[in-house]
């Protein structure tokens, strides 16, 4: 019998990428590798599901294109909601050098009035990566998010986890500020953190289900990439590969999601009930 504390994990490895896959550079890969194959999966899956070889990608927070490029690389249309003028601009700039401009749009605004500027239930898919621990109500955030899907269709969220910031702050000598982010209620380490809200997998998982998703997959990013020295990565041969695939299979292990700098689960909206 499963235990029912453990948060449901995927029942696909996600296969181990490429410094090349997804976004570009080798370090960004290394944070991103194992968020990329599974939304890539699961756009995958909604092409098949639905029989259309592109589908509404709408990414809310996208910034200037880390995840929205490549997701129209795939050839989907991509429509960023970001509330900075100069993000969006390097975002026009990123799509034109990866000559997919006609595929991305990007949009000015906030989770906050995200219907403001876009439609609802408008999208087969929505990304809101880094987005949720900024929000004044982080739940009203994510129904927002899960309001701009169409009746099928999938939720990205990756949000900052409360064990790797605990882990992090104790590792750098701050033990008190440690114990504080482990009592703290939005996992905050003291008024310095520029950090509003951090998040357990329990949490997460509870806000994707109250918003009225299914949770389809969860998984811990950034689990050693941020705690290994950069100098061993970039010098010691493979070490780069090599911690990629450590990475990718320390992520769906839920005994990992408490240490993990981030956590990203996968939403999904829920089968309708044959009667």
């Amino acid at each position: 019998m499963s235990d029912p504390m453990r948060p449901p994990v995927s029942p696909r490895r996600p296969q181990p990428a490429s410094p090349r896959s997804g976004p570009s550079s080798p370090r960004a890969s290394l944070r991103t590798a194992v968020v990329w194959d599974v939304l890539k999966d699961a756009l995958d899956r909604r092409v098949e599901a639905t029989g259309r070889e592109s589908l509404d990608v709408l990414d809310t927070g996208g910034g200037s294109g880390n995840f929205a490029v490549p997701v129209a690389r795939l050839g989907h249309r991509v429509t960023v909601v970001d509330p900075s003028p100069n993000a969006l601009f390097a975002l026009e700039r990123r799509a034109a050098e990866a000559d997919v401009a006609d595929r991305v749009q990007g949009v000015q605004g906030d989770a906050h009035g995200l219907f403001d500027v876009v439609d609802r239930g408008g999208y087969d898919a929505v990304l809101c990566h880094g987005v949720l621990e900024y929000m004044d109500d982080p739940a009203e955030g994510l129904r927002n998010a899960v309001g701009a899907l169409r009746p099928q269709g999938v939720l990205s969220l990756l949000a900052a986890g409360l064990g790797g910031a605990v882990l992090a702050r104790a590792l750098a000598g701050h033990f008190t500020e440690a114990r504080h982010a482990l009592s703290d209620p939005d996992g905050r380490w003291g008024a310095g953190d520029p950090v509003p809200h951090r998040f357990t997998a329990d949490q997460l998982t509870a806000l994707v289900e109250g918003a009225g998703l299914a949770v389809g997959a969860v998984h811990g990013v950034r689990v050693f990439a941020d705690l290994v020295p950069g100098v061993l990565v970039d010098t010691e041969p493979g070490a780069l590969d090599a911690l990629l695939k450590l990475e990718t299979a320390a992520a769906e292990l839920a005994a990992f999601h408490s240490v993990a700098t981030q956590l990203h689960v996968l939403g999904e909206t829920r089968e309708p009930v044959e009667g």
